[in-house]
């Protein structure tokens, strides 16, 4: 699939954090730094650890070892509840910085007051969640990395009908609590669905026993299918919303890869890892002496289209040869 959302860097110069100078790079001998890091996931999932695990690799090569000259704090949140209990706690142990992953993390962190620097990763609306002032002049003591430009959700629509063109109907999914910028999404969905051929439904729910009802009930009627928007709620419970999906035989198209990587249809996206080896730069940058706030708000740099080849067959799709072959992975 040829994309031309996200490839472009959103402030021109930005590779320069990526050389940054040697000389001031962190060294195994150098003082212990703390780093709090507020994660929106469940400890064991396999997602967590791929954040973790991706973190710590790219800090080990800009010179900043774990337990060795940085001791990670992390603080696993699947629930709003711990979320805002640990956001407070992280907070008053006052780290040199503290990694934000998700909205409502960022969120729970900016309400507290405070000065610790913050690098948030996978926020999708920072101006409009009152985190930032500006891309290019973040202010404060915050920056970070966005998750999608919303135009993406032509790209999710296109991608719907090419995995299943009989498709006429699509629900929206996502959580009004945890993905408030949700609405963003909607005005180039609405824009683009007559071109496909396609009726736009929103699916904003807040618990899941909710989307059971509506997609009950919006599978009652033939052609739909699903586009689920990027949400901790909908990656958090992704095992029982992909089982909903196979149940109701609808095709769904999800924003990350740990979605077909769990069972999953489609996914188009950014690349998760990426965005961390990026953050991993940013905090680097902060730790000897940079101020956060002057650091640019960057955008998406890499997109990745992953495919499910099996749940395709379980549901009775025959993905055409030129689709599979731009796929940036196929599951099978």
């Amino acid at each position: 699939m040829a994309s031309e959302i996200g490839r472009r860097t959103f402030i021109a110069g930005l590779g320069g954090a990526v050389a940054w100078p040697l000389s001031a790079r962190a060294r195994s001998g150098d003082q212990m730094r703390r780093l709090g890091a507020l994660m929106s996931f469940a400890a064991n999932d396999p997602e967590a650890k791929l954040r973790e695990s991706v973190l710590e690799k790219e800090l080990r090569e800009l010179g900043w070892v774990n337990e060795r000259n940085l001791r990670i704090e992390y603080r696993w949140a699947d629930s709003q509840e711990t979320l805002h209990a640990y956001a407070g706690e992280l907070i008053r142990m006052a780290p040199d910085l503290i990694l934000a992953n998700s909205t409502p993390a960022a969120t729970a962190l900016h309400k507290q007051p405070h000065t610790v620097p913050i690098v948030f990763t996978q926020v999708t609306d920072p101006i409009g969640a009152g985190l930032i002032t500006s891309f290019a002049h973040p202010g404060g003591h915050i920056t970070g990395f966005t998750t999608f430009e919303f135009s993406i959700g032509t790209k999710w629509l296109e991608t719907l009908k090419q995995v299943a063109p009989r498709v006429t109907r699509v629900a929206l999914v996502f959580n009004p609590q945890t993905a408030p910028f949700a609405r963003l999404f909607w005005p180039p969905v609405e824009a683009a669905a007559a071109s496909f051929g396609i009726e736009p439904v929103s699916a904003g729910v807040q618990t899941f026993k909710e989307l059971e009802n509506k997609l009950d009930e919006f599978a009652r009627e033939p052609n739909g299918g699903v586009i689920v928007l990027p949400d901790v709620s909908t990656v958090n419970y992704r095992m029982a919303l992909i089982g909903l999906a196979a149940r109701l035989r609808l095709p769904a198209v999800y924003p990350l890869r740990i979605f077909p990587a769990s069972g999953g249809l489609v996914s188009y996206g950014t690349d998760v890892s990426d965005i961390f080896r990026r953050a991993a730069v940013y905090i680097d940058r902060i730790l000897n002496g940079a101020n956060a706030g002057e650091l640019p708000v960057q955008a998406p740099s890499k997109y990745e289209l992953v495919i499910n080849l099996n749940t395709a067959k379980a549901l009775g799709i025959e993905l055409p040869d030129r689709f599979l072959a731009i796929a940036n992975e196929v599951i099978e």
